[in-house]
């Protein structure tokens, strides 16, 4: 028979929700879902538009922990090459150059996933912190391929393909450092 101190604490927002692996499932499928529907919010600029996509894969790393959050990109990766058209501005298949950006999405949500299972999204320092890193990651990711199909050396690939967003990254940042501390607050109630 287990105690009130053996049971366990939820490492993120979705375990709060009863369920295991049909819960698991909705969830893995839900995330990658909403990266494709973020992914359509695109403002076109080239060689990179600017989408909703790094917010929702942020969020999905944060809310999910680090397995589901995985699969869900590796899902949404997986479907994309496969002819889903719910990468940036509906487009879908393997390579271009912003492709590293979406391989970089998987890398992201496993860290930002780890790092909100050791509560990394429950206070907005913490979030800000955890978002910044996720940013990076993608950038790590994107910038050598947006580097290597265009052939625009490190200077060029910098301004467009990541100083144009990081006052949009900032402003997602803030949105999800107020977003998911309140929904931890109210998980507590």
């Amino acid at each position: 028979m287990a105690n009130a101190s053996s049971v366990a604490r939820p490492a993120v927002l979705s375990d709060l929700i009863p369920g295991s692996r049909v819960r698991d499932t909705a969830l893995v499928v839900g995330g990658a879902i909403l990266t494709g529907l973020a992914a359509q919010l695109t403002f076109p600029m080239w060689p990179v538009p600017v989408t909703g996509q790094t917010f929702a894969v942020l969020l999905v790393g944060a809310t999910l922990g680090m397995n589901r959050a995985v699969l869900s990109m590796m899902l949404y990766t997986l479907a994309g090459v496969a002819g889903v058209p719910w990468f940036a501005g509906g487009s879908s298949g393997f390579g271009g150059p912003t492709f590293g950006y979406v391989i970089g999405f998987i890398a992201a949500a496993a860290v930002v996933g780890k790092l909100a299972e050791r509560g990394g999204d429950r206070t907005v320092l913490r979030t800000v912190g955890t978002m910044a890193f996720g940013n990076l990651i993608i950038y790590a990711f994107g910038l050598p391929v947006l580097i290597a199909v265009t052939g625009l050396g490190l200077g060029d690939a910098f301004v467009v393909g990541m100083a144009k967003f990081l006052a949009g990254d900032a402003l997602k940042i803030a949105v999800a450092a107020g977003l998911l501390p309140a929904a931890w607050k109210l998980a507590r109630r």
